[in-house]
């Protein structure tokens, strides 16, 4: 089975990236979405550099269908960069048959390590929305789309309970905008693999 699936027993998702992109906020969303609509377990720590603002962080959630006893992510099941700093630092941790994310164009040559690369420009799509600092909410959308670790619903309603009011629109815009991104890359993938195969027959 699929470790990324809402029916699998446990996801652990490590998220990186720097203070003040809402690195801590999209783990927030993520472990809300899985509580309180998927009715599951979840769990959320969080690390800071020496900087609030511009050093490294993290957000470690597991989401689990049974009891969390340790709540620290060891394989991310699932790895998200928003910076080369947290790449750099992470990538190895990535689960043998993990999901490595990044934003790309602020993680450069980035690898496997282990697991598929999905790649999203997140900053690139909220700054033409209009917000930059929507960046997290665009991997969000992208996040969901590629693994399903937590519902369609679940993130909708939680982004739209967690963001500032009178911002709901726009950053439910922004998620939109990262979940299609990641519907069209899945397709484009399959259509390669199906012509592969075809060719390959």
């Amino acid at each position: 089975m699929d470790r990324t699936t809402t029916a699998e027993l446990k996801t652990e998702i490590l998220i990186t990236g720097l203070g003040g992109q809402g690195i801590v906020l999209a783990g927030q969303v993520l472990g809300t979405a899985a509580c309180l609509t998927d009715h599951r377990q979840s769990t959320l720590t969080q690390s800071y550099g020496p900087e609030a603002r511009g050093g490294a962080c993290s957000a470690q959630v597991i989401i689990s269908d049974k009891p969390i006893h340790y709540p620290y992510v060891r394989n991310p099941d699932i790895l998200v960069c928003m910076s080369q700093m947290g790449y750099e630092k992470y990538r190895h941790l990535l689960a043998d048959n993990g999901i490595l994310i990044i934003d790309q164009d602020m993680v450069r040559s980035a690898d496997s390590a282990g697991g598929g690369v999905f790649p999203i420009p997140a900053t690139r799509i909220a700054e033409e929305l209009g917000r930059k600092m929507m960046a997290n909410i665009v991997m969000l959308g992208f996040v969901t789309s590629i693994t399903g670790a937590v519902s369609l619903k679940g993130m909708l309603t939680s982004v739209a309970d967690s963001v500032p009011k009178g911002t709901q629109d726009a950053n439910i815009a922004a998620f939109n905008k990262g979940y299609d991104f990641g519907q069209a890359l899945l397709k484009a993938r399959q259509k390669k693999a199906a012509a592969i195969k075809g060719a390959g027959a």
